[in-house]
């Protein structure tokens, strides 16, 4: 082992490595545990939420819009004797809609 001090990465901000110069040996070996276990934290928050994204991809329509959200139910409404599919999800206190396509008569 060095006599030298090692120096900190080059991407640290200089009042965390400020900090960390002034801390002791125990408050070291406690930041080195606790930021360990955090960025083990937050990779796992960054995993669960990737793989929830490609689980959301997976699950969602082929015939979707863009401009439609996935928990998007397919509904009928009829117009002027006319019978039409709409895509509809709730917004808030609101129900959103929007045209799919025209009901085929042998439906």
């Amino acid at each position: 082992m060095s006599y030298e001090p090692p120096l900190p990465p080059a991407n640290l901000p200089t009042e965390v490595v400020n900090t960390l110069n002034e801390s002791t040996p125990e408050h070291l070996r406690d930041v080195a545990t606790y930021a360990e276990e955090l960025a083990e934290h937050k990779e796992r928050e960054a995993r669960l939420e990737e793989e929830a994204d490609q689980d959301e991809a997976e699950k969602r329509p082929d015939d979707l819009p863009d401009a439609v959200p996935s928990k998007a139910t397919i509904t009928v409404k009829e117009i002027n004797d006319n019978r039409y599919y709409y895509w509809q999800w709730r917004e808030g206190d609101k129900v959103k809609s929007k045209y799919k396509a025209p009901v085929s008569p042998d439906e």
